[in-house]
């Protein structure tokens, strides 16, 4: 026991054991150290007075003893066994399946991946027992081998603590199983025997840890220290960190050890040093013998960065002067022959990985069958596939993590927004996420997949357990100096093969795996083998600069391994001299002494080139700051998550933005966080949406500046700054040239128009500025800006751009440029005013169509695509860019555009029917109802003013070529209506549309136009009257189209039946001896086919139909096709008569009036020598398919004149329809549509087509024979294309404009990733459908209505931030003074949803519309105050009154025809007073002085159908009114018909009308008198009886009844008379009587008569 003891809490001495006796304490040292072995602990037992030798020898017997438990442990036997299960595997892979010649190519692969398995299990078993039997030697005393794996010095005894910490590591090494452990013994052999070696080590193999540690322990390399260098200093500490916990022991305290950046002072006095290779590079420009290392080790040289390739040369001219030097060269995937051959054809060693095998899928082409996302993509194409590969693999594939592989943060997030699914979750990895973010990836979620989509971080840099999937796109985002432009480009490219392999060995890192490479195996061979190294693709500054301060005068020799273009190297040295780096002397480059300094401080040139200029100013601060911002510019700001989180985002970053650009931006961020104090920085980070960890490197950048500063140039950096970014002074100007001046190469000019942006003035090319770019946050845009970079992915941006003023840019000397010269290439603006809304569109066409052909022809004619032409249609404003001399012809082009289409629109008439329905046959009246509501022309007379306008040729002429054609040949054109196809079923594409004339002559004389041909289009013109109502949305009819086909070859006398398998004996026995054609017929089986047969015998003159019909009654048997075997091609008629013997054949059936080319077109097509028919198309009129049908069948089976007997017509009636569909909806129902067509193509005599047109939409087009095939097989077609369209009385167009909205694009896409369904809303019928199954349709459009509604109530509206009126400063101003999340506002208007968007320079704003005002008063006094003069200031030429009720606008409407404002309500009533009042016509502008007519498209745009029908009665009224008599309205009660007065002289035509049948005369306007003339009508109107009266004068047989008056006629006969009020009269003398007889009695007594 000991006599005392202590423990101490802290200090390398953890206790203290004090004995009265040595050999106590010898004693207990060696119970100490046999506890350690045994691992009860680590503590090392030390004696004061040093251990006697005797001690020594029983601990030598007691490690002895221990190291050889070691080599029969319990480690060692479960690698034993292992290796013999593995044994019986592989010999069972060997074993060959019964009747097979080999052994399969699936036991091949598994057998190799056993014996690899085997083979570096006994590889590892091996070195263990080396490296325990150098320690035996050790013990014994013998000598160690010359490359003894361990290696231990004899000076000063033995160090037990030592010893033991490499038993344990050596135990670690054995239970790791790092691949490269079981090649350690080979690697010494092969490092010993030569001074430079290439080591291929594959990703996990350990060659970055444990390579140093054996040539430490080795002593390979003793004569100095061993460097390891490291692309990145992250990858530098944390390896030297490893190592040093695993050689914990084992070697002295200061044996391992770090240098992340270079110093001066740095030395190289312990036995492993991690490096970068930049610190490498800058000892090697101060030593370059390296006399104190004794080997070198390049590590990750497949990275082949720019510092590694340099390196790499130097040491190559360092290994010839020392041969003493060591250096291997390390590398996962390196092209090993290459760099071999280098370094004087070197030996090369190859390390396998510790790695599983992956399968390898190639999925090129990705499904699109159910791609409810297609539209609503803002990525490329190939990140959607990578979402639906991923989401395929989720359901399909067994668990395990899935690793994606994109290209930049952007597509990242939006995958993972995208990628859905309860049981997975989704994770971004890319680099400008913080710490904790990137952290959540390798963590475990039981229960969950994990789903990462990474940017090629994932690649090499970073290892996440778990994954057993890899999809690769194949693409990267590099960076790349273009010589040619100057500029460094970042653009999305493809990767090398070995980049793909590294990707794949991702899946096989814990288990075999899968890698799904969205690419070809063919796309995989046409890769570059290895990335092309990064001194071929950046600036060479920094490089050239080295070179030439290692003396070395001609870059172009230098002994590059990949040399650079010449072209970049001129460019860099060019770009050196304008820094000041370097100059020419005597034609030779010499560093000048800002080269100097450049080279000690080892950064980017113009980097150096921003702190020494700082330096000079005395703005040290500043300028070691703005050098560090800028190295780390692109990842300061974070805006990542949710859209509403990058809104957020967007809103924090506002405050920070300077008006002079970014690099100012990122100083005053720095300057803000450098004030925050370092316990609260990381808050104050995630507060401002501000990457942590970037500026934390912007700090360690900013630390080793000043520290080279200080050490190599003798420069002390201040702690305070000079600078204030919220205080305008001189230093902003100072640091405006600073940046100019490292920045000259890379200057750009405001090209004058936004699409274009700016003009690098160095290439000539139009680059926009980036979204985030703080100047963007200005209503401003600065003439010039020198930029950082150039940025190239789906377009081009500038990146890191900072404005500079034209008096610093003239400053420049010498100038780089002329500027007066870059200047005048500037774009002018010219504004164009004075036109309406409806011209401007009508001026754009429809998707812009004329625009954009205006603009390309004018381009084409001023050979300047520059030229740009926007319309404002909101602030009815076109505004023209183009060069000054350009300016005035370009403006008259466009104003006379304008002209034409104001001359349409002016005079612009709407075809309106007075009446609906009428008699049958007869056409209602029709009205011109145009500008200022009045009417133009009064057709009464059946008589048509509209033509329909066919086209050969769809695609030309050009529709304003058309239109002029026709104003210039026929005078009178007042409207036009072009067709739109519905979508649905467009079987006329040719028909283009509808032209109304003033008058029916004119429309005649347009007709005389048709067959005219129009660049390359024949004209095809018919009459047209107007649908009931005057509504434009006409009313067609599908042709009718026939098959018409005739033999001309005779037959031979014998045809061929081809029938059904097994059935043609069955016909021959049925047919045989048949009479067809007055001939019996002989049968029998073909030889040349067994299910055909051959019918002899048969008429010449017969024909195909006659047969079958005999045959069909003859056999129940199918016969599928049947064909007369014909002899040689008669002559035929030409074409022509053709055509004109069948049009003379059908004439009689067709309607008399019009020519008969306007109810039927024949085309006979010209036969090719082997056809056997002449062939030909009928097409009738849609409207007489009565007709149509008696004319076919009068002409089937008919012999026409000029042709021979035989040869008789065939008929066939074609039915066809189409269904269409866009291309969206295509994808969605692309399944499903294909196994209705497949059911389609199957039926007999149905032809079925899908085609796609140049719209990108899908068409199905079917034809039958029957109407009824057609009707049948359409109706699963229009279920399945059209959708189900959505009707509910609440979706008003204003609630419908919301689907079009951001809001409203995201519900339809959550709701189709829900329901999995797909909706579609047509813009310009405003209508909804929604496609899917039944039950979820009808869920869908509840949630749909039910949302849409709730968003309606909350709409939203963008209050505007920016325009000509408002301070350019107005959104920062906002936001300081109510915060980045609008919180004063919000505190405010608490009723009130306020949203701040940055890239729009607007609030969202979400309440009713009171509130809406109420905020937008506030911002508008706000900006008030920012005014100089107080107020903000309004355009000249903008009133601010209505002329009519002379208050402010409210709703403002403008005038097309004059431009004039009014309140909508106003011009409302005006149009409604003038309804009730039937008078004020015409309708006219209320503008004082003005008096123009309100033109017809104002009408309908205030006007709703009813209003606008009513308001054309009104105007009828009027119009008749003021005719002067010319015109009446019909005499029947609210009858609307009107007809023509007769005229002065003219005797009264009958009008019979056509609404009530009532028929009156023209003249006296009574109801029509035949025969009598007017004046004696209306006499005979006053006295009814007149007409009698005048008859009965001078004649003696008629009287009048003395009882009632009524006329009497006595013709012949006695002289009694009945009257019809019943009296009996007495001719003679006039006395009535009740009764005959007493009539009769009267007659015989007092007249004597005989009756």
């Amino acid at each position: 026991m000991p006599h005392r003891s202590s423990t101490s809490p802290s200090g390398d001495v953890v206790a203290c054991l004090v004995f009265h006796d040595r050999a106590d304490a010898l004693n207990a040292v060696f119970f100490l150290w046999e506890r350690r072995l045994s691992g009860d602990y680590l503590f090392t037992p030390v004696v004061d007075a040093g251990i006697s030798e005797d001690t020594n020898e029983r601990l030598k017997i007691l490690f002895r003893l221990h190291v050889e438990k070691l080599l029969e442990c319990e480690s060692v036997k479960k690698l034993e066994i292992k290796v013999e299960k593995l044994r019986v595997e592989i010999s069972k892979c060997n074993v060959k399946k019964p009747g097979s010649l080999r052994v399969s190519s699936q036991n091949m692969d598994k057998k190799k991946g056993l014996s690899a398995e085997m083979e570096g299990i006994v590889r590892r078993i091996e070195e263990f027992r080396s490296g325990m039997n150098c320690v035996i030697d050790y013990l014994e005393g013998r000598e160690i081998e010359e490359l003894g794996v361990l290696r231990f010095g004899t000076e000063g005894g033995f160090n037990w603590g030592r010893l033991h910490s490499l038993l344990l590591r050596e135990s670690r090494r054995l239970e790791d199983g790092l691949p490269l452990y079981g090649f350690r013994r080979e690697i010494l052999q092969a490092m010993h025997g030569h001074q430079v070696m290439v080591l291929i080590g594959e990703t996990g193999s350990g060659k970055s840890t444990q390579l140093v540690q054996f040539l430490a322990d080795s002593g390979v390399a003793a004569g100095g220290s061993i460097l390891c260098t490291q692309p990145r200093k992250i990858a530098a500490i944390s390896l030297a960190k490893r190592v040093g916990e695993e050689c914990r022991g084992c070697y002295e305290d200061n044996s391992i050890a770090c240098y992340p950046t270079f110093s001066s002072f740095q030395l190289f006095n312990s036995k492993v040093i991690y490096m970068t290779d930049h610190c490498l590079l800058q000892h090697l420009m101060k030593d370059k013998t390296l006399s104190e290392v004794s080997c070198i080790i390049i590590d990750e040289a497949h990275e082949r960065s720019l510092n590694t390739d340099l390196l790499l040369a130097l040491i190559k001219d360092l290994v010839i002067q020392r041969h003493d030097l060591k250096l291997l060269v390390m590398s996962a995937t390196v092209n090993a022959s290459k760099l071999s051959e280098y370094f004087f054809g070197c030996p090369t060693f190859h390390v396998s990985g510790r790695s599983f095998p992956v399968k390898i899928e190639y999925v090129p082409q990705i499904p699109r069958a159910s791609d409810p996302l297609a539209s609503f993509n803002p990525v490329a194409s190939f990140v959607a596939d990578v979402v639906k590969m991923t989401m395929k693999i989720h359901d399909t594939e067994d668990e395990g993590a899935i690793l994606a592989f994109l290209t930049s943060q952007m597509e990242v997030e939006w995958a993972c927004e995208n990628f859905q699914s309860s049981s997975a979750i989704a994770f971004p990895l890319h680099g400008k996420l913080s710490h904790e973010e990137q952290a959540r990836v390798f963590q475990n979620y039981p229960g969950k997949r994990k789903v990462i989509f990474s940017t090629n971080l994932a690649e090499t840099s970073l290892t996440i357990a778990g994954v057993k999937f890899v999809v690769d796109s194949g693409m990267v985002k590099e960076s790349r100096f273009e010589p040619t432009s100057g500029m460094s480009v970042l653009r999305v490219s493809q990767i090398s093969q070995s980049s793909a392999n590294q990707r794949a060995g991702r899946a096989g890192r814990t288990g075999p795996g899968k890698c799904f490479r969205l690419y070809s195996a063919s796309d995989y061979l046409l890769m570059d083998l290895y990335q092309e190294p990064e001194i071929c693709k950046v600036h060479l500054g920094i490089a050239v600069l080295r070179i030439l301060a290692l003396g070395i005068q001609n870059v172009q020799e230098f002994d590059f391994i990949d040399a650079p273009s010449a072209k970049a190297i001129d460019m860099a040295i060019r770009n050196l001299v304008q820094l000041g780096a370097v100059c020419r002397k005597s034609d030779v480059l010499e560093l000048t002494n800002d080269g100097h300094c450049m080279v000690k401080l080892g950064i980017e040139p113009r980097l150096g080139k921003i702190i020494l200029e700082s330096c000079r100013q005395h703005l040290r601060k500043e300028g070691v700051v703005l050098a560090s911002v800028m190295a780390n510019a692109s990842s300061i700001f974070c805006r990542v998550g949710t859209d509403n989180d990058k809104l957020r985002s967007d809103g924090l970053k506002v405050r920070f933005c300077h008006q002079d650009g970014d690099l100012f931006t990122l100083l005053s961020v720095y300057r803000e966080w450098e004030s925050v104090r370092p316990d609260c920085r990381n808050k104050w980070c995630w507060e401002n949406s501000i990457n942590a960890k970037t500026m934390r490197r912007c700090r360690d950048t900013v630390l080793e500046l000043q520290n080279s500063l200080k050490n190599e140039l003798n420069i002390i950096i201040p702690s305070y700054w000079l600078w204030d970014p919220y205080v305008v002074t001189c230093q902003d100007r100072v640091m405006r040239k600073i940046i100019l001046s490292s920045l000259e190469d890379n200057i750009a000019m405001y090209s004058g128009y936004y699409r274009l942006g700016y003009q690098v003035v160095s290439s000539g090319e139009y680059v926009q500025l980036h979204p985030s770019c703080s100047l963007l946050m200005y209503n401003q845009k600065p003439n010039w800006v020198v930029f950082s970079e150039l940025l190239s992915i789906s377009s081009q941006y500038l990146v890191c751009v900072n404005a500079v003023d034209f008096d610093t840019l003239s400053a420049l000397s010498p100038p780089l440029f002329d500027i007066s010269k870059v200047e005048s290439r500037k774009l002018q603006l010219r504004v164009i005013k004075g036109f309406g809304c409806i011209a401007l569109k009508r001026f754009c066409g429809k998707s812009n169509n004329h625009l954009l052909s205006l603009l390309s022809r004018i381009q084409t004619n001023f050979m300047d695509e520059r030229i740009g032409i926007e319309v404002d249609v909101n602030d009815n404003e076109i505004h023209l860019f183009a060069p000054s001399e350009d300016m005035e012809n370009i403006y008259g082009v466009v104003n006379d555009a304008l002209k034409y289409e104001i001359k349409w629109l002016s005079t612009e008439c709407l075809e309106k029917c007075l009446y609906r329905g009428g008699r049958a046959g007869a056409s209602p009246p029709i009205a011109l109802f145009g500008s200022g509501a009045e009417i133009k022309h009064l057709e009464l007379e059946n008589r048509y003013l509209s033509v329909d306008v066919t086209l050969s040729n769809a695609n030309a002429p050009d529709d304003k070529e058309l239109l002029a054609f026709f104003e210039n040949s026929v005078s009178g054109v007042c409207g036009f209506h072009k067709y739109a196809a519905s979508g649905h079923d467009n079987d006329d594409k040719e028909k283009w549309g509808r032209l109304t004339f003033l008058t029916h002559e004119a429309a005649r004389r347009a007709l005389d136009l048709s067959g005219y041909d129009l660049s390359g289009s024949i004209l095809q013109l018919a009459a047209a009257w107007p649908t009931v109502g005057g509504n434009k949305r006409l009313a067609s009819f599908s042709a009718v189209k026939a098959k018409l086909i005739w033999p001309r070859r005779c037959g031979k006398g014998y045809a061929i039946a081809r029938c059904q398998r097994g059935d043609a004996e069955s016909v021959v026995s049925d047919c045989s001896h048949l009479l067809i054609g007055g001939r019996f017929i002989h049968c029998e089986l073909s030889t040349k086919d067994v299910n055909s047969v051959v019918i002899r015998g048969l008429d010449r003159e017969i024909s195909e139909p006659e047969i079958l019909e005999t045959l069909q009654t003859a056999t129940k048997r199918r016969i599928l096709d049947l064909f007369l075997v014909r002899g040689d091609a008669v002559n035929s008629l030409p074409i022509a008569a053709c055509e004109e013997v069948i049009l003379k054949e059908i004439a009689p059936f067709m309607p008399e009036q019009g020519p008969l080319s306007d109810h039927c077109h024949i085309q006979v097509f010209p036969p090719v020598p082997k056809d056997s028919f002449m062939k030909a198309w009928i097409t009738f009129d849609g409207k007489l398919h009565l007709e149509a049908a008696k004319a076919l069948q009068h002409i089937q089976g008919k012999v026409l004149s000029g042709y021979f007997s035989w040869q008789k017509m065939q008929c066939q009636q074609v039915f066809h329809t189409s269904l269409s569909c866009p291309a969206p909806v295509y994808r969605f129902i692309e399944r499903q549509l294909n196994i209705l067509l497949k059911k389609i193509k199957h039926q007999p005599g149905v032809l079925c087509k899908l085609e796609q047109s140049e719209n990108g939409s899908y068409r199905v087009k079917i034809c039958a024979n029957a109407t009824k095939t057609v009707a049948q097989l359409r109706r699963p077609l229009e279920k399945l294309m059209n959708g189900k369209t959505i009707n509910h009385c609440s979706l008003t167009p204003s609630v419908l404009q919301l689907l079009v909205s951001r809001d409203g694009i995201k519900l339809m896409k959550s709701l189709q990733q829900e329901l999995e369904i797909y909706i579609l809303f047509d813009r310009q019928n405003q209508s909804i459908r929604i496609f899917g199954p039944e039950n979820k349709v009808a869920l869908a459009e509840q949630k749909l209505i039910k949302s849409l509604l709730a968003l309606h109530d909350k709409n939203q509206t963008d209050i505007c931030l920016r325009g000509r009126t408002m301070p350019h400063d107005l959104m920062k101003k906002v936001v300081e003074k109510y915060g980045p999340d609008l919180h004063g506002l919000k505190e405010k208007f608490p009723e009130a949803e306020l949203v701040l968007n940055t890239r729009r320079h607007s609030i969202s704003f979400r309440g009713n519309k009171e509130l809406q005002l109420r905020v937008e008063e506030m911002i508008l006094d706000f900006a008030r105050t920012l005014s100089i003069d107080g107020h903000i200031k309004q355009p000249e030429d903008e009133a601010d009154s209505c002329p009519i009720c002379l208050c402010e606008f409210e709703n403002c409407y403008q005038l097309e025809g004059c431009a004039h404002k009014f309140c909508q309500q106003c011009l409302v009533d005006q149009l409604e007073s003038a309804i009730r009042g039937r008078d004020c016509f015409p309708l006219l502008c209320m503008h004082e002085g003005c008096g123009a007519l309100i033109w017809l498209t104002d009408l309908k745009s205030l006007l709703p159908c009813k209003k606008l029908e009513d308001l054309f009665r009104a105007s009828l009224t009027a119009f008749v009114a003021s005719s002067g008599g010319t015109y009446r309205f019909c005499p029947s009660p609210d009858c609307p018909s009107v007809y023509k007065v007769a005229e002065n002289g003219a005797a009264g035509d009958p009008f019979v009308c056509g609404a009530c049948l009532a028929e009156t005369c023209t003249k006296c306007h009574l109801e029509y008198h035949p025969f009598v003339s007017c004046e004696k009508y209306k006499e005979f109107k006053e006295d009814p009886d007149l007409s009698l009266k005048e008859w009965c004068q001078g004649k003696d047989h008629i009287k009048s009844c003395p009882v009632c008056g009524y006329t009497i006629e006595k013709v012949d006969g006695c002289n009694h008379v009945e009257c019809r009020c019943g009296k009996h009269i007495c001719w003679v003398c006039s006395e009535s009587f009740s009764s005959s007889d007493d009539c009769y009695k009267h007659l015989r007594s007092i007249h004597f008569a005989i009756v």
